[in-house]
């Protein structure tokens, strides 16, 4: 196809359209929808009847920020990625809170170990924290992936992993509200395992959640009268 051609059939086919919000306001408008949703689930689900004692505790007030930070983080990151341009590194920015929130779960679970003995690196099966972490996300993950199929897809992998990993920040952050307290290798490998497996399975499937139109609807030969 000549250029010429191509350029006439493209501005032929175009339609206004218009700007999206920067990341950091997308962010915004994400958490405005995600967050009611969650203080909502947590009222409905009553808060855990341990909460004022663990709102009391540095380590909790670590754990809850730092996931708080990840989900914003990532959110930014992964609606940045959406635009054309923007820096790839754009991708590492919830990895420092992330890291916090490890760190502060794998502090815990020395605490445990030290409290507890062998008690408190006791690991059992807990299918319960699923279906709870289901509930407090579904909204958060449906605003998300409707938000990221406005932009440009450029690296669908990335981006869906990204905003997977801002869903399961944001999630776990409310679920440890009203969800009962596990000891922290509980939390570990349950609470921020599904996270991981939500994020692999998000970055698996992004090619297929987040697409570009079809380059046959750009390039149809203009229609005559």
């Amino acid at each position: 196809m000549e250029t010429d051609c191509l350029i006439h059939q493209l501005a032929a086919n175009a339609t206004p359209v218009r700007p999206l919000a920067s990341p950091w306001m997308r962010t915004g408008l994400w958490l405005a929808m995600a967050l009611p949703y969650v203080v909502l689930v947590v009222i409905v689900m009553s808060p855990r009847p341990d909460l004022a004692l663990q709102l009391a505790d540095h380590r909790f007030q670590v754990e809850q920020v730092a996931a708080l930070a990840t989900a914003i983080l990532a959110a930014a990151a992964a609606f940045s990625s959406t635009v054309s341009g923007r820096s790839r590194t754009i991708g590492l920015l919830p990895l420092a809170p992330l890291a916090i929130w490890i760190a502060s779960l794998g502090y815990g679970c020395i605490q445990d170990w030290r409290a507890l003995g062998p008690e408190g690196l006791r690991l059992r099966i807990d299918w319960d924290c699923l279906p709870a972490a289901a509930l407090v996300g579904i909204v958060p993950a449906i605003a998300m992936v409707v938000m990221l199929r406005r932009g440009a897809p450029l690296f669908p992998r990335v981006t869906l992993a990204l905003g997977a990993l801002a869903v399961g920040a944001l999630a776990q952050a409310g679920m440890q509200i009203y969800h009962v307290g596990d000891i922290s290798l509980m939390v570990l490998v349950w609470h921020l395992g599904s996270v991981a497996v939500l994020v692999a399975t998000a970055g698996w499937i992004g090619r297929r959640i987040l697409r570009w139109p079809s380059p046959a609807g750009l390039l149809r030969p203009p229609v005559t009268h």
